[in-house]
């Protein structure tokens, strides 16, 4: 249910109990930026969070004010400091947590590789760097490669519904 609240220096609608300004206001938080730094999509955040992708969605506005218990679950589900979701939307990330971005999307791409590879050489390489990025970081054992859905199709694959029959009586004209 959304309630409208006023002030003088602007006017907030209340969300799924995210309050959200009308105007440009100074950003409160940065739950997208870190997300995407994280590799995260909104549905593996909104699992993990045990809520709706739009409610991932509203929440992720830079303007969005919420209460510190939502930026808590953002933090547990992001696994950063909370101290990282808070920093103005100007200031870069700190470089552990950069640093863990960069390394997450590096194993993310060399399990894929891993995967994908046809030659054994290739699959070796891929898994002498895996082998190496959880030396580094052991937390990246549990790291899956990219997910395959949603990719972009080549201009000469077709979509699944090309291959899909539909019934005669579909184009009917249910008008007589």
């Amino acid at each position: 249910m959304s309630t409208v609240h006023s002030n003088r220096r602007s006017s907030m609608h209340r969300v799924n109990g995210v309050k959200r300004s009308t105007e440009n206001a100074r950003p409160l938080h940065r739950l997208g930026t870190v997300r995407r730094l994280q590799g995260l999509s909104r549905r593996a955040v909104a699992r993990r969070m045990n809520v709706e992708v739009s409610a991932i969605k509203l929440q992720e506005r830079a303007t969005a004010d919420m209460p510190l218990s939502r930026l808590y679950d953002w933090q547990r589900a992001l696994q950063v400091p909370i101290a990282e979701l808070l920093v103005e939307a100007d200031d870069p990330l700190s470089p552990p947590v950069l640093k863990r971005a960069q390394l997450l999307r590096l194993m993310k791409t060399a399990m894929a590789m891993m995967e994908e590879a046809r030659q054994a050489s290739v699959r070796r390489m891929a898994q002498t760097l895996v082998e190496q990025l959880t030396e580094i970081m052991p937390e990246l054992q549990e790291v899956t490669a990219w997910h395959r859905v949603g990719q972009r199709r080549r201009a000469d694959e077709l979509g699944q519904t090309a291959y899909r029959c539909l019934a005669e009586d579909v184009f009917i004209d249910r008008m007589d």
